[in-house]
């Protein structure tokens, strides 16, 4: 079974990538060198590998993934921060009154 990682990178412009992967470190060179142009982090680069971690089900990691993509900034950011008991908070819908 292959290992598959979900990975959350910080771009210059301070706004979040997320992805999957086989190889996360590889992967994170292959966006810093802007090896596929076009791509999000192309043009925002510098980044940082923020986070990331990892599943023995790629399809699992791909729903991970997907759930990451919807989140707000403050969502992500309790993520990379290791806030986890924040996360339910974060989730809930703000209501005009």
């Amino acid at each position: 079974m292959q290992t598959s990682f979900v990975y959350i990178l910080l771009c210059a412009d301070n706004t979040y990538y997320t992805g999957v992967t086989e190889n996360v470190y590889k992967r994170f060179d292959e966006h810093q060198d802007g090896k596929y142009f076009g791509l999000y982090t192309f043009s925002r680069r510098p980044l940082q590998l923020v986070y990331f971690c990892q599943f023995m089900d790629i399809g699992q990691a791909i729903v991970f993934e997907k759930k990451i993509k919807k989140w707000s900034q403050a969502k992500k950011l309790a993520l990379i921060e290791g806030r986890y008991e924040d996360l339910p908070n974060l989730a809930k819908k703000k209501f005009d009154k």
